[in-house]
């Protein structure tokens, strides 16, 4: 990490640490700039993202014009820098012993590697197109899987802590599927459910036993 800084300044040896500290938390993507108030001029810079140094003009403006509701700390806000990067920053005013504004620090996040990230996830999370059906005519195990994956994410919980009544209406849907007229599918089912083949059984017969009641 790159770090520029004044010469010995007591602000500086004061804050350094705490300058040090946010970049290197937040690095590489941030820079940490501290300002001096009085001679509205750079005093540090760590990681620095563009060409200032100790001394080059800080153009902070009047302090006494920001919202006193902030209580000295002001965003995120957002800046652009030269080459297109986005940021979001963060200052804060330092003031001394005697509460007056003493330096401001500045904390500048490239949000270019967010950005990034967010575009991968929306792209994992981009519409599916629908199953080749014809595929999985044949696997019941598929169909099975996806039948029980199915439910239990429109009931938003997993399968062991679904209710008799869910596992009554899971049944009812594997039945519904056909997958009750494949051999030894009754084990198979009652794995996936996480219970026992003797449960199957018994809610299986008492969904067919409600279908053909009168």
């Amino acid at each position: 990490m790159d770090v520029v800084v004044g010469e010995d300044d007591p602000r500086v040896r004061m804050w350094s640490p705490v300058c040090h500290a946010v970049a290197l938390l937040l690095g590489p993507y941030a820079e940490v700039v501290l300002h001096d108030v009085r001679e509205d001029t750079v005093l540090g810079v760590w990681n620095p993202m563009t060409d200032r140094g100790p001394g080059s003009p800080s153009l902070l403006g009047e302090l006494d014009r920001l919202d006193p509701s902030a209580r000295d700390v002001f965003g995120p806000y957002g800046k652009l820098l030269a080459d297109g990067r986005r940021l979001s920053s963060v200052s804060a005013v330092l003031r001394d012993q005697d509460g007056e504004p003493s330096a401001v620090l500045c904390v500048n996040l490239d949000r270019t590697p967010l950005e990034q990230a967010a575009a991968l996830l929306a792209g994992f999370a981009a519409p599916v197109a629908p199953r080749p059906e014809p595929l999985f005519e044949q696997d019941w195990t598929e169909r099975l899987r996806h039948t029980v994956g199915t439910f239990v994410r429109t009931r938003g919980r997993p399968v062991d802590r679904l209710t008799r009544e869910d596992r009554l209406a899971l049944v009812g849907a594997l039945d519904g599927d056909g997958i009750f007229a494949v051999r030894r599918a009754v084990p198979a089912v009652a794995d996936t459910l996480k219970t026992s083949r003797s449960t199957v059984y018994s809610l299986l017969a008492e969904h067919r036993a409600q279908r053909t009641r009168p």
